[in-house]
């Protein structure tokens, strides 16, 4: 499952979602999520699920890539989805258990909740699918070059982001490598109830941070020794090229987000 994360890793294409610049997609991507704020109630997704299916059909990518990769973050979607239905306790009563009754109020929080959740995760794996690390870098770099007169380093800061975006798949990938390794001595992830299981994957917390720290230090001493020296004196090869088609997709997440408050309860 660890193997199929999919959130970080870049998929070469030709599709205009792939030729859409950087900017433009991160535009995109905050503007959904300010959208998706509007939603207060299942009905009110149906505009954001659409949009969120056309520009992936857009991207060219094999749906079941995209399932495949969408596994380890549905079944968070599932448990945050449970927990806030168990938690919300108003309205009508649907299911009177003995031990914990289940409201219509706690369905259909959590049902949007998980629905927000599920739908800004699906479009922020749509972006780095279709955008390379140095594509977002130099976006990022780009956005926040107005903060740069309060002091914001907004070079370093971007290519922090991209970074940490960018080693997502290489962490679970770790983690996976781990558990194999203790395994292999004995130990047991999938046996006993969720709590037991949830603190078996207690002990990969010290092997998979020590990983991460090397890995920090190996890359660290890469760049450094290629020369990296911050924004300082730095050009680039490829120029970021604004065009009419890509103002057209923020307006049509522009009217997303009309048709969401439309559907407002």
């Amino acid at each position: 499952m660890m193997r199929s994360m999919i959130l970080g890793q870049y998929v070469q294409g030709d599709s205009f979602i792939h030729r859409m610049d950087p900017r433009a997609k991160l535009t995109g991507l905050f503007l959904f999520l300010l959208v998706m704020f509007l939603a207060n109630r299942p009905a009110a997704l149906i505009p954001a699920a659409a949009f969120a299916c056309f520009v992936f059909l857009m991207t060219r990518i094999p749906v079941r890539y995209l399932l495949k990769g969408l596994k380890f973050i549905a079944i968070m979607v599932i448990f945050l989805f449970l927990f806030r239905m168990l938690m919300t306790r108003e309205g009508t009563v649907l299911l009177d258990l003995p031990w914990l009754p289940i409201y219509e109020e706690g369905v259909r929080d959590g049902a949007v909740f998980a629905g927000r959740l599920f739908l800004l995760m699906v479009m922020a794996t749509v972006l780095t699918l279709t955008t390379t690390p140095i594509e977002l870098t130099d976006a990022l770099e780009r956005l926040f070059k107005p903060l740069q007169r309060l002091g914001v380093p907004a070079h370093e800061l971007a290519l922090t982001m991209s970074i940490a975006l960018r080693f997502i798949p290489t962490l679970f990938s770790e983690m996976e490598k781990i558990m194999k390794a203790q395994m292999a001595r004995g130990a047991s992830f999938s046996d006993g109830s969720i709590v037991k299981r949830i603190k078996a994957l207690i002990p990969l917390l010290v092997p998979l941070i020590i990983q991460s720290f090397r890995r920090a230090e190996e890359l660290a001493v890469a760049m450094e020794a290629r020369g990296y020296a911050g924004s300082e004196g730095r050009t680039r090869f490829r120029q970021m090229v604004w065009r009419a088609s890509d103002t057209r997709v923020l307006f049509t997440v522009v009217l997303t987000g009309i048709c969401i408050f439309a559907l407002r309860g």
